[in-house]
């Protein structure tokens, strides 16, 4: 039987926006809406859009901003299909 893969043409987009997030500082901070604006350049697709808007409010170090947008990402059940973020 063959192997069915779930992941959309947007797997690991999430991953390369933090990435981006934190490519000059990778030990500094980043706000809520500082991964809005991120998430509008890379234009995201809608479900990542979502995952973006369900962060809440306040500043992030990276594995902080990481533990909420997979915690996002599993609730939805879309770890397959879009990646988690480390």
């Amino acid at each position: 039987m063959a192997r069915r893969t779930l992941e959309s043409a947007e797997y690991g987009e999430l991953q390369q926006l933090v990435d981006k997030l934190y490519a000059t500082k990778p030990s500094g901070t980043v706000t809520k809406i500082d991964v809005e604006v991120a998430a509008e350049s890379a234009d995201l697709g809608e479900d990542l859009r979502e995952v973006i808007d369900l962060l809440p409010a306040g500043r992030y170090k990276r594995a902080r901003l990481c533990d909420q947008l997979n915690s996002i990402v599993t609730a939805h059940g879309w770890g397959y299909v879009y990646g988690t973020v480390a």
